[in-house]
């Protein structure tokens, strides 16, 4: 069985962390997969909403720290085709964790257990975020002399209040979900059993909507981020002219006058 999990149900990616017993621990296989997984997510039409989860009773622990990190650090040679793979694509590590990688298509995160290090940084690059009672956030990195690099500390204050962003980061502790929720780090809290049922809820009501228009709603809060109001304003009036260009645009309004489900194409 693979250490990543891909599958395509209607409209929705639903994407797996697959190694439960090593609490979902960062390979180089998972690495290269998982950027797979975006790209294939990012180029099928018929795909609209991902879900990110994981195996067992855990979200992801981060970096495989006897695998992935020796590997990137040069303290052990490739061994395998995922070890090459990685190390002669450097792109492949920033598509996994979608950073410098534009996906616009939203990602729900269903957070089925702690989301520490690499996978809470992996989190931070989600859309929506349901957590179990039992999840935990943390980025533990300082507490082992290294840095949220991938990801955390151009994120995380932008997300969250600078002052929390600030505690999770130099204590290294990890938040419970409760206190996440609070933060805005979670959307919901959603008992276990129900976790991936509400996941595939939320999926459904986005994908029902206009396609473009919700891959540029995406896109223009993403990009006017840090802007100033006038730069900003630019980029929300390039991503209106787009979508009141298209052919959902008329479908929309059409659609609601006849009562009927609007046939949306993405065009």
């Amino acid at each position: 069985m693979s250490d990543l999990l891909f599958e395509k149900r209607d409209r929705v990616a639903l994407v797996t962390f697959n190694r439960p017993t090593k609490k979902n621990a960062l390979t180089p296989e998972m690495i290269v997969l998982l950027a797979q997984a975006w790209r294939e997510f990012h180029d099928d039409d018929g795909l609209r909403v991902s879900i990110l989860t994981g195996a067992g009773d855990t979200f992801s622990a981060g970096a495989d720290l006897g695998r992935l990190i020796p590997l990137l650090t040069r303290a052990r040679a490739p061994e395998d085709e995922w070890d090459r793979a990685l190390l002669a694509d450097k792109s492949l590590s920033q598509a996994a964790l979608l950073r410098r990688y534009e996906l616009w298509k939203p990602v729900i995160a269903a957070v089925n257990g702690p989301a520490l290090a690499g996978g809470c940084e992996i989190l931070l690059a989600t859309d929506l975020r349901l957590g179990v009672p039992e999840a935990t956030i943390g980025l533990p990195e300082p507490k082992r002399g290294i840095i949220p690099g991938a990801g955390s500390m151009a994120r995380l204050a932008r997300q969250i209040p600078y002052v929390h962003a600030m505690q999770i980061m130099l204590t290294g502790d990890a938040v419970p979900a409760p206190a996440a929720l609070a933060m805005g780090l979670l959307n919901e809290i959603v008992p276990r059993e129900s976790l991936l049922d509400r996941a595939f809820e939320l999926a459904a009501r986005i994908s029902a909507n206009g396609p473009l228009a919700v891959r540029k709603i995406k896109e223009a809060v993403i990009r006017c981020q840090g802007r100033p109001l006038e730069a900003a304003f630019t980029i929300e009036d390039e991503c209106v002219r787009e979508v009141m260009r298209s052919a959902d645009a008329r479908e929309g309004p059409r659609a609601f006058v006849e009562k009927r489900t609007a046939n949306f194409t993405g065009r």
